[in-house]
C-alpha cells in the first residue's frame, strides 16, 4: 500500500512500541530483555524518521515555483549619454531590469547631464554615482566600478553593460544562487542579436509586439535562441556576486578601462585561480542580450586600431593589454574554462554540469540551499537531463576562446594628442589651464593632487611628464599628459629635492613649458603637486587681470614684507597670456638658462630686481622694462610649508579652513619621503597607491605609499 503521509509509518510504529513493549517492563524477569528491545526499537525509529523526512516535500521546489524570499539586488553600469539610438537602447535595457523585481535598484556611473536627467525619471530606484574614477575623456575605470559595487549594502551586486536586456529567468537564477551556502561569483556571456522586435509597456513589466499584444516569456526566449551568437572571450558580459565575507580574488585589480578589453576575463581567471568563491558560468540560465553594436569604440581588424584616429582610442585597448600581461596570472596561467561549472535549467530543475568531468550536480535544499556533490541517478529524468547536457556541450561558450589574440599589441603605449589638442580639450571658458610638471618619483603626489582637483570638479589641468615612466603611468591612470622631450638629465627617484642639481634642471623646465603654453594663447596656473587645494583659487587669481604675475610668497617670518629677496615661490603662480607677461617670462627663462641655480632665484632677480630693487611695496614688484607687476599672495590664504607651523597642527585641515586657505604648500622640507610622511598622515591625502584609486567616501582604506 502506498503511504500518502510520510509520517504515518513513524506514528504507527510508535503505537506498536507502546502496546507491545511496555507490558514486558512490569515483569522483573523481563527487564533486561526490555532494555535491549528499547535500544533496538530506538534505532529503528531513528531510521524510520530519517526516511520519512526524506519523503517530505522540500520547503522550496526547483520546478518553476517562485522563491518568495528573493535577495536585494543592485545593478551597476556605466552608460554613455542618453541621446540618440544609443540612449534609446540603454533606456530599454534599464527598464527591463527594473521590471524584473521591486527588489532591484540601479546605479549609473556617469558625470553626464543626460544620465542624471534619465535617472530622475525612475527615482529612487535608479540613481547616478559620479564618484568613481574616470579618464580625462570620460572612460570609467573597471577597478573603481568593482570597488564601488563591492561596497554596496545589497545582497547581490551585478556589473553589466548598459545596453544589455535581461529577461525574467535572470531573477530566478539570482534567487537560486543567493541560497547557496558558500560565497559565489557567476558570469553570463551576453547573446548578440541582429534585431529585437519587442518593446516594454508603460509600466515596464510586460513585453509587447508591434501590434501591442503581450509576448510570453517563452516566446522571447525562443526568439533569442533562434537569432543570436555568443559574444566570446571579452565580449559583453554580466558578472554577479553575493556580498559575503570572502574577497573576489587574490591580489589587486589593475586599473583596467571599462569596455576596452580583457578586464572581465582577467577578473574571472583570478577568481577561479584564487578559489575563494564558487565560480560558475550562468550563460545557459540567464537570458541577457544586446543588439549588434555597429558603433564600437574600436575594431581590432580595422586599420585604425594602431593608427592615429582619436575616436578609436587605440591606446586604451593597448593599456588594458599591457596591464593584463603585467599583473595577475592571465598571461602566464589562463584557466581552462572547459572545466568550469555551468548552471542551466532543464525540465524546470536547476542543475550544475561539468562537461570535462562528465558529471551533473543537482541543487538540493536542506536548511539552506547547498551544493551536494551527488551524481544524478539514472532514474532521475536521465534522458531529459542528458539531452540538455548534450545541447550545452555542443554550444560554443567561454571555454571556446582564448585571450592569446590580445597579446599581439606590441606598440608602446602613447597618447596621440598633441599639446595643441590637449589645450583645446582641457582649457576652461577663459582659456586657462592648470599645469603640473612632474617626474616618476612624485607619482603618488601627482595622483593625490589630481584626485583632489577632481573632487573639486576642476577639470582644466594638464600634466607634463619629465620621463618615460611617469608618462606611461599617467596614461594608464587616464590623465591628460604630454611629454617634455628635451630633458638633459636623468631624474633621481629620491634625490631631486631643493638644492640638488636635479632639482635645478627640473625647475627650469617648468618656466619653459609655461612660456610655450602662454605663446599658444592660454593662461596658465603653474602648481607643484605637493600643494593641497582646499578650494578653487582660479576666480581670485584671474581677478588681478593681465600684466600681473601672481605668485606665492615663500616668506616664513610672521611680520614684515612678504616680497623680500628670493621669496617668490615659482611652484605656484598664475600668468596671463598677454604680450607683456610673455615678454617678462622670456626674460626669466633666459636668465635661468645662464644660471647655476634653480629657476626660483631667476624669477625674483629678473622681476623684482637683485636685492629687491623693483619692490614698490611690501607685497608687490614692478618689472620696469615690461611693466609687469608681480603680486605676492596673502599667506593666510596661500600659506607655504613654514608659515605659522601649520603642518605641525594636530588637525592641519581644520587649522587651514579656519584661516580660509585656498591651498597649503608642502615645501620647506627636503625629500620625497619626508614630504609623504608629513602629508599622508595629516589627512590631506586623496589617493591609495596600493589600489590606484582616488579615495572616496564609500571606499576608505589604509593608505599605502612607497
Amino acid at each position: 500500500m502506498k503511504i500518502s503521509n510520510p509520517l504515518f509509518l513513524s506514528l504507527t510504529t510508535m503505537n506498536f512500541f507502546q502496546s507491545i513493549i511496555f507490558p514486558f517492563l512490569y515483569n522483573n524477569k523481563a527487564k533486561q530483555l526490555g532494555m535491549w528491545l528499547i535500544w533496538l526499537w530506538g534505532f529503528i525509529l531513528i531510521g524510520i524518521s530519517f526516511y520519512a523526512t526524506q519523503l517530505m516535500p522540500l520547503p522550496f521546489s526547483f520546478k518553476g515555483q517562485i522563491l518568495l524570499d528573493g535577495p536585494t539586488i543592485t545593478i551597476f553600469t556605466a552608460p554613455r549619454p542618453f541621446v540618440g539610438s544609443i540612449g534609446e537602447r540603454q533606456a530599454l535595457a534599464v527598464r527591463s531590469w527594473l521590471g524584473l523585481s521591486p527588489d532591484i535598484t540601479v546605479v549609473l556611473f556617469s558625470q553626464q547631464p543626460s544620465v542624471f536627467s534619465f535617472a530622475e525619471l525612475f527615482s529612487p530606484r535608479v540613481s547616478v554615482d559620479p564618484n568613481i574614477d574616470f579618464t580625462f575623456l570620460g572612460t570609467p575605470f573597471f577597478h573603481s566600478i568593482v570597488a564601488r559595487s563591492k561596497a554596496s549594502s545589497s545582497d547581490v551586486s551585478i556589473v553589466i553593460d548598459p545596453d544589455t536586456i535581461l529577461l525574467p529567468d535572470f531573477i530566478q537564477t539570482m534567487k537560486h544562487a543567493h541560497k547557496l551556502d558558500h560565497d559565489w561569483l557567476l558570469f553570463s556571456s551576453s547573446k548578440s542579436v541582429s534585431h529585437f522586435p519587442f518593446h516594454l509597456d508603460a509600466d515596464g513589466k510586460h513585453w509587447l509586439q508591434d501590434d501591442g499584444s503581450r509576448v510570453k516569456t517563452r516566446k522571447l526566449q525562443d526568439f533569442v535562441s533562434q537569432d543570436w551568437k555568443w559574444n566570446l572571450c571579452d565580449g559583453k558580459m554580466l558578472i554577479a556576486w553575493n556580498n559575503g565575507d570572502l574577497p573576489l580574488h587574490k591580489g589587486v585589480l589593475p586599473p583596467f578601462l571599462y569596455g576596452k578589453g580583457l578586464h572581465n576575463r582577467w577578473l574571472i581567471n583570478e577568481a577561479l585561480l584564487s578559489d575563494f568563491r564558487f565560480v560558475f558560468d550562468a550563460s545557459w540560465s540567464i537570458s541577457n542580450l544586446n543588439l549588434n553594436d555597429l558603433d564600437q569604440d574600436f575594431n581590432r581588424t580595422s586599420e585604425d586600431f594602431l593608427g592615429l584616429a582619436t575616436g578609436k582610442r587605440f591606446w586604451e585597448v593597448t593599456g588594458n593589454s599591457n596591464l593584463a600581461m603585467l599583473y595577475g596570472s592571465l598571461y602566464f596561467h589562463e584557466q581552462n574554462f572547459s572545466n568550469i561549472f555551468r548552471l542551466f535549467q532543464c525540465g524546470g530543475d536547476y542543475l550544475f554540469v561539468n562537461s570535462a568531468k562528465m558529471v551533473v550536480y543537482p541543487l538540493r535544499y536542506k536548511g539552506s540551499l547547498s551544493l551536494r556533490k551527488q551524481v544524478m541517478s539514472k532514474s532521475t529524468r536521465e534522458k531529459k537531463t542528458l539531452e540538455c547536457v548534450d545541447t550545452i556541450r555542443s554550444t560554443k561558450g567561454a571555454n571556446d576562446c582564448s585571450v592569446e589574440d590580445y597579446w599581439t599589441v606590441s606598440t608602446p603605449i602613447s597618447l596621440p594628442l598633441s599639446l595643441d589638442i590637449l589645450l583645446s580639450l582641457r582649457a576652461d571658458k577663459n582659456k586657462t589651464v592648470v599645469l603640473a610638471v612632474v617626474g616618476y618619483s612624485y607619482k603618488e603626489m601627482l595622483m593625490s593632487w589630481v584626485c583632489r582637483l577632481n573632487h573639486l570638479q576642476i577639470s582644466n589641468f594638464l600634466v607634463c611628464a619629465l620621463d618615460d615612466n611617469i608618462y606611461d603611468f599617467s596614461i594608464l591612470q587616464g590623465l591628460p599628459v604630454f611629454k617634455y622631450a628635451n630633458l638633459e638629465t636623468k631624474i633621481s627617484f629620491d634625490n631631486c629635492h631643493f638644492g640638488t642639481e636635479c632639482f635645478q634642471k627640473v625647475t627650469k623646465v617648468k618656466s619653459r613649458i609655461v612660456l610655450q603654453i602662454l605663446k599658444l594663447g592660454y593662461n596658465v596656473l603653474m602648481s607643484d603637486v605637493d600643494i593641497y587645494w582646499f578650494k578653487n583659487p582660479l576666480p581670485l587669481l584671474s581677478s588681478f587681470g593681465p600684466a600681473v604675475l601672481v605668485a606665492q610668497s615663500d616668506e616664513y617670518k610672521l611680520t614684515g614684507p612678504i616680497n623680500l629677496p628670493r621669496r617668490l615661490n615659482s611652484g605656484f603662480y598664475y600668468a596671463y597670456s598677454d604680450v607683456t607677461t610673455i615678454a617678462a617670462l622670456e626674460k626669466v627663462v633666459k636668465h635661468a638658462a645662464n644660471s647655476n641655480l634653480s629657476e626660483q632665484p631667476s624669477f625674483y632677480d629678473t622681476l623684482c630686481g637683485e636685492g629687491g630693487y623693483n619692490r614698490i611695496d611690501d607685497s608687490r614688484c614692478l618689472e620696469p622694462q615690461t611693466n609687469v607687476t608681480v603680486q605676492f599672495l596673502d599667506r593666510d590664504l596661500f600659506p607655504n610649508g613654514a608659515y605659522k607651523d601649520l603642518w605641525q597642527e594636530s588637525n592641519v585641515k581644520e587649522a587651514c579652513l579656519m584661516k580660509g586657505c585656498f591651498i597649503i604648500h608642502n615645501n620647506w622640507i627636503s625629500g620625497r619621503r619626508k614630504k609623504l610622511e608629513r602629508q599622508v598622515p595629516s589627512g590631506l591625502w586623496e589617493y591609495d597607491m596600493s589600489t590606484r584609486m582616488c579615495l572616496q567616501t564609500w571606499h576608505k582604506t589604509k593608505v599605502v605609499y612607497f
